[in-house]
């Protein structure tokens, strides 16, 4: 009985039943038939027992934790409907000791207002003492509300009260890329409100569940001729409507194809983005010059928003694409004089440059104290017996071994970032069907043992808080009706215990 009472709590957990479906009298009796011995088990009980899992699960994954040298943070808020209140929700991405990409729900919590900068980060950053992570965070992947910009400031002081931020917190705070990408989007789709909505109910009308607006081209003859069949059908677009939202159909294909990319999960996603960027940047210069007028006005109002969003450099991105062996540093050298001015572009080029090389130096100095077993000029394998005994062999010629010690230390060792960037790029076809940058690494973490440890970090950080966002979603940031009708507490014990342990996952 005792192992049924565990089983029931991970089968709530699992299937996120309400603690009252144990009260109920045919459920019951459905295991009393199965197992005579079968006592009831009240919800408190369960409740408590999900606890005991929660706190168990949590255990151990702070546990494997210690083991991460960086960890990567993505954090958003979400809104309860029929609560009224905000929840933050914290997730870690890391590359775990086999070189698998890990990630966690760390902390599902309720914010109360005012949920101004510093209340996020006293919240993030509680998290990142409660898991013992505070000395491992790496990177804060964030939207672009101003509140968050203020958390990332307060963050930073923080932590750099008790250490260094890795490059001087260059590459701490990383915006959210499907945020901007969104933000792009959306003003311009509301000039085209009305023949979306149209669109929308003829979708409704009729039941059809597929990617609403591309996909609702197809079918426009379709609904043409359901008109004239069904007379209270009466939100047909119209023709010239029509032509519209094909036209804004090719425009946001760009967008659409970078977000589904970025917005993946199971793989890194930070080397993928910089090409997007170039891809959507190009598809808008184009459209720009359009002769259709609807089209140019449209395209030339998200280039300007875009170049808004994207006129700083975004470090991160530019990095993971160079640590990318099918792009290296000719990504960013293509890429930027068609994202910025020339000379923009050139100065982005050199920060680059400038970041890869202090990041790389950073590592050195780090692997160096923490005594990784690289040999030292007056090492060999062997013992030191072994070592002595060989001094005194026939094999010793001093006149020889300071010959060669000039030599040697005169000849300049290119560091492990240079013979990578010396190296030629991954052509296509070099590269196997199904490529995967981080598995490169892994199968060449012999021949770059630091350098493999960066790409690790950069290629953990998450581009798009999308991954968290599909936590309990209802459409956007939303909580559903169901979990909206739960304590804050529970809320937590379903969100951390379930996603964030993945212990019904595997």
């Amino acid at each position: 009985m005792e192992q049924m009472r565990e089983a029931a709590a991970h089968w709530i957990m699992m299937h996120e039943h309400p603690f009252t479906i144990l009260d109920e009298d045919g459920f019951n009796l459905m295991m009393r038939r199965g197992m005579p011995e079968w006592q009831k088990i009240s919800r408190t009980t369960c409740r408590a027992d999900c606890m005991k899992i929660y706190e168990i699960e949590k255990k151990r994954l702070k546990k494997s934790l210690e083991c991460v040298d960086k960890i990567s943070l993505i954090t958003d808020c979400w809104k309860s409907k029929t609560q009224k209140i905000e929840y933050m929700v914290v997730t870690g991405h890391w590359i775990d000791s086999c070189w698998n990409l890990q990630k966690r729900v760390l902390s599902f919590i309720n914010i109360p207002p005012p949920r101004g900068g510093l209340q996020i980060s006293d919240a993030i950053f509680k998290c990142m003492k409660e898991w013992g992570i505070e000395n491992k965070v790496f990177t804060i992947t964030v939207d672009n509300a101003s509140s968050n910009d203020l958390a990332i400031r307060y963050m930073k002081d923080t932590i750099q009260r008790s250490r260094t931020l890795t490059c001087e917190g260059n590459l701490f705070h990383v915006r959210c890329c499907a945020h901007i990408l969104n933000l792009c989007v959306q003003d311009e789709l509301r000039e085209i409100e009305c023949i979306i909505g149209n669109i929308r109910e003829s979708v409704e009308y009729v039941e059809l569940d597929f990617e609403m607006l591309s996909c609702a081209l197809k079918f426009k003859e379709a609904f043409k001729m359901f008109k004239e069949r069904d007379p209270f059908y009466g939100c047909c677009p119209q023709e010239e409507e029509w032509d519209k939202a094909q036209k804004i159909c090719s425009l946001l294909e760009a967008f659409w194809i970078a977000t589904h990319i970025i917005s993946g999960s199971e793989y890194p996603t930070s080397n993928l983005f910089l090409q997007e960027v170039q891809k959507i940047k190009s598809a808008l210069d184009i459209y720009a010059q359009y002769e259709d007028l609807f089209l140019k006005q449209l395209s030339s109002k998200m280039k300007e928003k875009f170049d808004k969003y994207w006129g700083d450099c975004n470090l991160s991105m530019a990095i993971a694409a160079v640590l990318d062996p099918t792009k290296k540093m000719l990504a960013v050298e293509f890429c930027f004089p068609k994202l910025y001015s020339e000379l923009d572009a050139s100065k982005h080029i050199l920060k680059v440059k400038e970041i890869i090389n202090s990041l790389y130096e950073e590592y050195v100095v780090e692997e160096t104290n923490k005594g990784a077993p690289h040999l030292l000029e007056s090492e060999s394998f062997g013992s030191s017996s072994a070592r002595r005994s060989q001094q005194n062999s026939v094999y010793n010629w001093d006149d020889f071994d300071e010959y060669c010690a000039k030599v040697e230390t005169s000849e300049t060792k290119r560091s492990e970032l240079v013979d990578y960037l010396e190296k030629g790029r991954l052509k296509k076809n070099e590269i196997p069907k199904i490529f995967s940058c981080l598995e490169w690494w892994r199968m060449n973490r012999i021949q770059y043992p630091i350098l493999s440890k960066i790409a690790a970090d950069i290629l953990a950080i998450p581009v798009s808080s999308m991954a968290s966002e599909a936590t309990f979603s209802a459409g956007t940031r939303v909580i559903d009706s169901y979990h909206s009708s739960l304590s804050p507490d529970t809320v937590r014990l379903y969100c951390v215990g379930v996603i964030g342990f993945d212990i019904y996952m595997d």
